[in-house]
């Protein structure tokens, strides 16, 4: 990617008003003007996404949902198994983003993959239920995002997967074994993700995995293009809805 690739990208990060009355008139007011450019610097700064998807399990004939998809990259990251999906649902409501996931998939001759323009809190997909259900750093994005994992959680096969990987911030006194992150950290971050809309929360870990059985989770940190001190925090869920006769 080029500097001036870069700058257009930086400019809409961080100088570019955000217009909208609507959360999805605002989030095509902010990717409208940088879709076209918005995988490769979005390579650098979202980490944790390759080996998510890597990790997620996948079975002939399952249907998956990406939620909060923009340019269907994440598609990518199954490499040869994307096949086996019988559909695949890349959900977003930025018309901007789900044209460059358009013309990907045609590109890659992806037949069973499908954009739909769609609210998160309340997509299901046609054939009532989904294997998979993924969120790759959109949780952070949508503004009644305990809906969107609720809502995720009822369309969500009993026994089905549920793949995360986003921003956050640890609670002020996390549980017992979960990362600690200091006053600058829980300071700095969800300000400064703030100007864009996107919102680091520190409820994201307790929440989900209390509706899902967990299955692995980590806490990490990752660099930021052009920001060179400090590293900013995220984490990757991998967890499975309870069996109808379980407790969640």
């Amino acid at each position: 990617m080029s500097i001036a690739q870069d700058l257009k990208v930086l400019y809409h990060l961080t100088l570019s008003p955000i217009r909208g009355r609507t959360h999805a008139e605002r989030l095509e007011s902010f990717y409208s003007g940088q879709a076209d450019n918005y995988d490769s610097f979005r390579k650098r700064l979202l980490s944790g996404r390759e080996e998510l998807y890597a990790s997620l399990p996948v079975n002939k004939g399952d249907v998956w949902v990406d939620v909060g998809a923009g340019t269907g990259s994440n598609a990518t990251y199954f490499g040869d198994r994307l096949a086996d999906f019988s559909k695949g649902y890349l959900v977003d409501l930025s018309p901007s983003l789900l044209e460059v996931a358009e013309r990907r998939a045609a590109e890659q001759g992806w037949n069973n993959i499908v954009t739909v323009e769609a609210d998160a809190t309340t997509f299901t997909p046609p054939e009532g239920q989904a294997d998979l259900v993924t969120f790759s750093y959109s949780l952070s994005m949508i503004p009644d995002w305990f809906a969107a994992v609720d809502n995720a959680l009822r369309f969500l096969k009993p026994g089905g997967t549920i793949g995360i990987v986003d921003f956050y911030i640890a609670r002020k006194f996390p549980a017992e074994g979960r990362s600690k992150h200091g006053w600058c950290t829980r300071f700095f971050w969800p300000n400064w993700f703030a100007f864009d809309n996107v919102f680091l929360s520190p409820d994201y870990i307790p929440y989900v995995s209390r509706h899902f059985d967990v299955v692995e989770l980590n806490e990490r940190r990752g660099k930021v293009p052009y920001i060179p001190f400090g590293k900013v925090p995220y984490y990757q869920f991998v967890g499975r809805k309870p069996l109808s006769n379980e407790e969640p």
